[in-house]
């Protein structure tokens, strides 16, 4: 049985208690940046949640939308207010570095109001210490450029991953079939503190053959095609063989016909592929397709030594690669290139908060913009429109500078014609623009 304790003792034992600090969700600090996700309709809509506090006052942004709340105890409430428009009323509670609750979206046109739910994190600042190096073996290959599909390895900026490919039918190094053809892709690799409204930079360190074939084909892509020829192309679509001699560094039919006994090329290994997960609402498409998220680019540039600029659209970037090439023509005639496996060696990092139009490529000697769109004349407007935008950017030209410096020094190529969209390289020369000064924001 428990004795009574002397009401003496009483204010002894309870003093030290109530000089604790006692909890206080007024202590929250919601300054800094968090993932804010919002349920629509079932489809996670992700943005950056930028908030600055002053006492129980919330000012900032989510995405491009200007917000405003307030915080009281653990309460928070915060409106955000599209451009275009309607507003989106959130109210929810802090625990710990989350935040959930409830939110009503309302219609800026019909006044209509969906409510649904929605959860913030904070975003863990870029990790400190020096850069990583991954192997990574995969296992599986993905037909899709999904948001569905769970990473299969989290790397942070800066670091390294050095892995495989299969070829654009499946086949690996060792000629087995592990997967279905079009374009099966190595990932998607889930980057740290990547979110949408970044720009994910992939630099293609190391391209490397890793079997001594390749395979294409005898036809010639419809759109390339007039009646005439098409008529003289009736009986193509087989398959031709080439042999990869790696030494030499030329690919040669395994076995020529009569006119191309002598008939070599030299290799220059190439993705096809390097796209991340499109954004929200958007369902996968097939690695067969391409479009602001980059994807079946199927341009000749992309080889060792560049760099590959994608718009990040989901948390994480969840970027995909694939679709090696030893050698390829300009718009990839054949409907496919030498088509192989390989093994790549890539770095990645995140530059904060840009926003690029369309898929950018940097190499040694050149900026170049890829356009892509289901006509030839759509992806030059893309092309054009993106490489303006590049060059306002990271020169401060106007546009009428701009329109100055691409009539007189830009270089077009016909990168893809193979697919659905249609694809235009607009490429500057570095020392065209070598008079020009970077501006402060691209340097960093």
């Amino acid at each position: 049985m428990l004795k009574r304790i002397p009401s003496s003792l009483v204010p002894w034992l309870v003093l030290p208690v109530l000089l604790l600090p006692l909890p206080s969700f007024a202590q929250a600090r919601l300054s800094g940046t968090w993932l804010l996700t919002t349920d629509v309709f079932g489809n996670p809509w992700h943005q950056r949640l930028t908030l600055e506090q002053k006492g129980d006052t919330l000012a900032g942004r989510a995405g491009s939308d200007k917000v405003e709340g307030t915080l009281q105890g653990g309460a928070v409430r915060f409106v955000s207010k599209p451009e275009g428009g309607g507003r989106n009323e959130y109210a929810g509670a802090v625990s710990g570095e989350s935040i959930s609750g409830t939110v009503v979206l309302v219609d800026g046109e019909t006044g209509e109001r969906v409510s649904s739910t929605f959860t913030a994190r904070r975003v863990p600042e870029r990790r400190a210490g020096p850069p990583g190096r991954h192997e990574f073996v995969p296992t599986t290959f993905y037909r899709r450029f999904s948001a569905e599909t769970k990473p299969v390895l989290t790397v942070a900026p800066g670091d390294t991953v050095h892995t495989t490919t299969v070829d654009a039918g499946g086949t690996d190094e060792k000629g087995v079939s592990r997967v279905l053809g079009g374009n099966p892709q190595t990932g998607p690799f889930y980057v740290e503190t990547a979110l949408p409204g970044d720009v994910l930079a992939v630099h293609i360190v190391r391209l490397k053959l890793n079997r001594d074939w390749a395979v294409s084909d005898d036809s010639i892509v419809p759109r390339a095609l007039d009646g005439e020829l098409a008529v003289k192309l009736k009986d193509a679509g087989k398959m031709a063989r080439w042999h990869l001699d790696r030494d030499r560094g030329t690919a040669a039919l395994e076995k020529p016909t009569e006119h191309l006994g002598g008939y070599s090329v030299p290799l220059r290994p190439m993705l096809g592929c390097v796209g991340v997960a499109p954004g929200f609402g958007s369902a996968g498409p097939g690695t067969g397709d391409s479009g602001g998220f980059g994807g079946n680019m199927d341009f000749s540039g992309i080889v060792e030594g560049t760099t590959v600029f994608l718009p990040v659209l989901q948390p994480g970037a969840l970027l995909y690669l694939g679709d090696g090439h030893a050698a390829q023509g300009d718009g990839e005639l054949n409907g496919n290139a030498l088509e192989t496996s390989m093994e790549v060696e890539f770095t990645v990092d995140v530059v904060p908060e840009k926003t690029i139009a369309t898929p950018r490529v940097e190499s040694a000697t050149h900026l170049v913009v890829v356009g892509l769109d289901g006509s030839l004349e759509g992806a030059l407007k893309e092309a054009t429109s993106g490489m303006a935008q590049w060059l306002e950017q990271d020169y401060g030209l106007t546009p009428s500078e701009v329109a100055q410096v691409l009539g007189t020094a830009s270089e077009i190529v016909v990168n893809e014609v193979a697919d659905r969209n249609a694809g235009i390289a607009l490429r500057l020369a570095k020392d065209r623009l070598q008079p020009l000064a970077r501006t402060s924001a691209a340097k960093k």
